[in-house]
């Protein structure tokens, strides 16, 4: 009779379990090309019972556009950039998250909860941050690579053979350090030799592209290009050797966020999801798996041990400071966008 009554009690509980998973709900992710592991949105899933979709953009100027073509009000959380972040919220796309609504809010290391792009984190939390810059071949070319003229005006060995990633802010940033040249610059002449900078360094390129930036690279289809510090690291670890550059003109740091949509459909289910990535050791399972880093403390002692000499996260001594992407006003703005889809044609 009790062994029954037990039987009676699981079933009661499977039957309540059932109604709550069921009553959870769901969760629409927007987020970046292989960069989450799925072993993490299923933990989330079964811990809370929350439906989880996900679909990817390639750059942080896709996601945005995609946004303003109809999509926001059908996603909950999205995963942009610092500067875009920035842009974002001035545009009223970004809703804002109380006082007391994430639990965890105290596991942000304190140099990422003041930013600038997001002053207070109101809109956002930290998720991952890193550099970007470019790797090459050593097979191919064996000489100085911490230079910018890698891709800009590049070795014989290396011209018809170089990938730069497809996006604006990145590939604008990289040619104003080439140039030593401010970012947002509205001189006249300044603009004139960013423009001609690009279009000349474009007849060395084979591609366009963020997504294949990896696979190219372990492919041999490029022997050098302009990659995430993270991405690269992939790249050698599965066969490729390439070297990742820090060089002397400059290179770009970023930091990716989590930001809480306006008119997300599942409000309350996009801050449980922001709660548990603010958990060292669900963070640290992003960092693990895309080999950046987490603006999370005490994710140490749940990092792969690796992480911690791998070359591409180690900047040399004599490296300069990495720069983040600003965002210019509006008039700049549209000059630097003409100068990008003329290039992009």
């Amino acid at each position: 009779m009790k062994h029954a009554f037990k039987l009676g009690i699981a079933a009661l509980v499977l039957a309540l379990t059932a109604g709550s998973v069921h009553a959870a709900g769901k969760l629409s992710i927007y987020h970046w090309f292989e960069y989450m592991p799925q072993e993490l949105i299923d933990k989330f899933a079964a811990e809370t019972g929350i439906e989880v979709t996900m679909d990817t953009y390639d750059s942080n100027e896709a996601m945005l556009a995609s946004l303003k073509a109809g999509k926001l009000g059908s996603y909950d959380v999205a995963v942009p950039g610092d500067y875009m972040v920035e842009i974002m919220a001035g545009e009223g796309m970004l809703d804002t998250i109380a006082e007391g609504e994430l639990a965890n809010v105290g596991n942000i290391e304190p140099q990422w909860v003041d930013v600038p792009f997001d002053p207070g984190r109101k809109h956002s939390i930290p998720y991952q941050w890193g550099s970007t810059s470019f790797s090459v071949n050593r097979d191919v070319f064996g000489e100085d690579i911490n230079t910018t003229s890698i891709i800009f005006d590049p070795p014989e060995e290396l011209r018809g053979r170089i990938n730069v990633l497809d996006s604006q802010g990145e590939v604008m940033l990289l040619a104003t350090l080439h140039l030593g040249i401010p970012q947002c610059t509205n001189d006249r002449e300044q603009l004139k030799a960013l423009d001609a900078l690009l279009q000349s360094a474009k007849a060395h390129w084979a591609s366009f592209g963020s997504d294949i930036a990896k696979d190219v690279l372990v492919s041999g289809d490029a022997a050098a290009g302009m990659i995430y510090n993270g991405f690269s690291a992939k790249a050698r670890e599965e066969g490729a050797n390439v070297e990742y550059a820090y060089p002397r003109e400059g290179y770009i740091v970023w930091m990716d966020n989590v930001v809480l949509l306006k008119d997300a459909p599942n409000r309350e289910n996009a801050l449980r999801f922001m709660d548990f990535l603010l958990e060292p050791e669900n963070i640290a399972a992003v960092t693990n798996f895309a080999r950046y880093a987490a603006g999370v403390k005490g994710v140490t002692p749940h990092l792969d041990p690796a992480l911690s000499s791998q070359p591409e996260s180690v900047p040399p001594a004599d490296a300069p400071p990495g720069t983040f992407i600003a965002v210019c006003d509006q008039a700049t703005q549209e000059v630097y966008d003409a100068i990008w889809t003329r290039l992009k044609k």
